[in-house]
Parts: structure tokens; C-alpha cells; sequence
């Protein structure tokens, strides 16, 4: 099949060009050239801007011969969607939209979450504008094309980083390595759940053509959900660190003193949920193949080889609020201890 990726040049969408292109389909990728990834020699490349509607619309209308399916990576708002539709409508055989789990209302009624678990109200505007998109496009299935939603969680691996209380710091590989305190937010016990672009990739691939995936929503999302404790311990043992010492702090605490710090963990990390996979199991031949301390190692050894790892040093804020936190902590038990009877 003829199939174009709008982005193609990201982190899950990377790997979706490549097994594309393994899969035996003939690929182009439509961006802004802006970011530089190593994609497969035989995928095509088209420029432009999407957010661009009448130009993106134009550009996308005079293909000759139109995509059998599109992959759109990169659409995050309800307008976004609705010039996809006006670009496409009729054109083509089957949209796949990129949606994401942040779509689901949190916490959720109940665990695992599945595909039809309440979607508002919003965690977030990005999850809004996520959420209005895939109406959108949920309106317009079987009329303007066929619709396949693939709701993914925490992606890693080569092309990006690790999450950590913070967001997205390379700095945080530091100091796993060098044993310094990490900073955890509560007790550390709320889950988590990575999944390797790999195995994220494979799913998308897995729904091109797919009629049973026609007009449906999928989780793709890790099978091996972990406790954030968990998830730092077991990056400390991919990398060979030392035990890793972990400060929990409330999490309300870290959002009133670092709010710009963490909008991830306000919107995303604070809340304990699992999500099943079974209907992308089913569907798509969706599969966890990369366990956790692999991916770890992968995207590790990927940043080593840039040299992008940054230096602990280059954020001072952490030692510092752990530093705070312990002082306020041991005065407060002083000076509200309760002498045992």
C-alpha cells in the first residue's frame, strides 16, 4: 500500500516509517524538515506546514495518486482534524490518527481502562484538543474515509529521553548514575507503565489495511506496569548504578513550588493507572517485546552516543529542594513529636 505519514520524523513515528518500509509498503512522510532522524533511503519526503490549513489542503489534494492510508502523527487540535478531513475526504481509504490515553477522563472509574472509558472531562488542554480530534474524525468514519484511533502512553527509546518527577531532563540519567538523591513524587507507589516506540510503531503498522481496526479506538500501552519507585530502581540496574535514593515529596508540595516544573506530573504522572491492551492484541498483533530495562539501556547507550546527557550541575533545582525539604522536615518532627505512652 501507498501510505503517507504526516510528521514521520519523530519518535514513534521514526520507527513507523522504518517497519513500514520493512512491511513492503511504499512510504513518503509529509513535515516541516525541521527535525533531523535517520529514515529508510526508499521513504519519499514532502514539506510543507499542516498547520498551514489551505496550503496543507492544497498540497495534499494534488497528489496523484493519493495515499491508500495515512498516518497523521501530528495533530493535536479539533481544527487540525477538520482540515485532515476537508484535505482527504474521499481521497483515501483509511485515516490512523495518533490520539493518546490522556484522552481519558482521571482518575478513572476503574482499572484497567479500557477503549470506552470516559474521555471528559479533559486532565488537560492538550488531552482536550486530543479529544475533540478524534470526534472529528469518529464523525466523519465510513463518509469521508475509514478511522482508526491508536491511543498510545509513555513512549520511549532511541530519539528521546527518559521521564522522570520532572519531565523530561536528560540530566535525570546523571544522576541515576552518579547515586545523588532523586526526587519522587508522594510515596512513590502510584503506577507507571513505558512501552517502547518499537512495539508502539508495530501497532500503527499493524492497522494499515487492517478492516477490522476500520473505525475503532486501541491502547497501546506497556505491559509492564510498574510502582514510580520501581521504575527509577529498575533504570538504576539497566545502567549498573548504584541503589538509587529516593526523597518522596507530596505531590502537591512540588506543584505549588515548581509549577512550571511539573505540568507532567500534574497532569499525567500523579495518577495510578493500567490500561488494557487486549483489543490492540487482538486487532493489531500488538506486542511488548522490548522489556523495560532493554529500552532503558537502548535509549541510554542512543543519548551516549550524541553526547546528550546533560550534567547533573546543569540543574542545581533538585539538590536544592531536596536539601529544603529535609531541613523543614526534621524540624517539623522536632517540634511536633508525640512522646510515646
Amino acid at each position: 500500500m501507498h501510505v503517507l505519514v504526516v510528521g514521520g520524523t519523530g519518535l514513534i513515528s521514526t520507527g513507523i516509517t522504518r517497519q513500514l518500509v520493512d512491511a513492503g509498503h511504499d512510504v513518503a512522510v509529509y513535515n516541516r524538515g525541521e527535525t533531523d532522524a535517520a529514515i529508510p533511503d526508499a521513504v519519499s519526503t514532502l514539506r510543507g506546514d499542516r498547520t498551514d490549513f489551505d496550503r496543507f489542503e492544497a498540497q495534499m489534494r494534488e497528489l496523484d495518486p493519493a495515499p491508500d492510508c495515512v498516518i497523521d502523527m501530528v495533530c493535536f487540535t479539533e481544527a487540525e482534524a477538520e482540515s485532515a478531513v476537508r484535505a482527504f475526504r474521499g481521497r483515501i481509504d483509511q485515516y490512523v490518527f495518533c490520539s493518546t490515553i490522556d484522552v481519558y477522563h482521571r482518575p478513572p472509574p476503574r482499572n484497567p481502562v479500557t477503549e470506552d472509558a470516559p474521555r471528559r472531562p479533559s486532565v488537560s488542554d492538550y488531552a482536550a484538543g486530543k479529544t475533540a480530534a478524534e470526534d472529528v474524525f469518529f464523525e466523519n468514519h465510513g463518509e469521508a474515509f475509514d478511522v482508526t484511533v491508536v491511543r498510545p502512553w509513555n513512549t520511549y527509546g532511541e530519539g528521546g529521553t527518559l521521564v522522570h518527577t520532572f519531565g523530561t531532563g536528560s540530566y535525570y540519567i546523571d544522576r541515576i548514575r552518579e547515586g545523588v538523591p532523586v526526587v519522587v513524587h508522594g510515596d512513590g507507589t502510584s503506577l507507571w507503565g513505558p512501552c517502547h516506540r518499537d512495539d508502539v510503531a508495530a501497532a500503527f503498522v499493524g492497522a494499515v489495511g487492517n478492516e477490522d481496526a476500520y473505525g475503532e479506538a486501541y491502547n497501546v500501552t506497556s505491559e509492564e506496569t510498574m510502582t514510580w519507585n520501581q521504575y527509577h530502581r529498575r533504570v538504576a540496574s539497566a545502567l549498573d548504578a548504584p541503589e538509587p535514593e529516593l526523597v518522596h515529596v507530596p505531590t502537591d508540595v512540588l506543584t505549588a513550588v515548581a509549577p512550571e516544573r511539573t505540568r507532567m506530573l500534574r497532569d499525567h504522572f500523579r495518577y495510578s493507572t493500567v490500561f488494557d491492551n487486549e483489543k490492540a492484541k487482538r486487532d493489531l498483533g500488538f506486542e511488548y517485546t522490548v522489556d523495560f530495562e532493554t529500552g532503558v539501556r537502548r535509549t541510554v547507550g542512543w543519548l551516549d552516543e550524541r553526547d546528550a546527557v546533560d550534567s547533573l550541575e546543569t540543574e542545581p533545582f533538585e539538590d536544592e529542594l531536596v536539601a529544603a525539604w529535609r531541613e523543614t522536615t526534621e524540624e517539623f518532627v522536632a517540634a511536633n513529636r508525640v512522646a510515646d505512652d
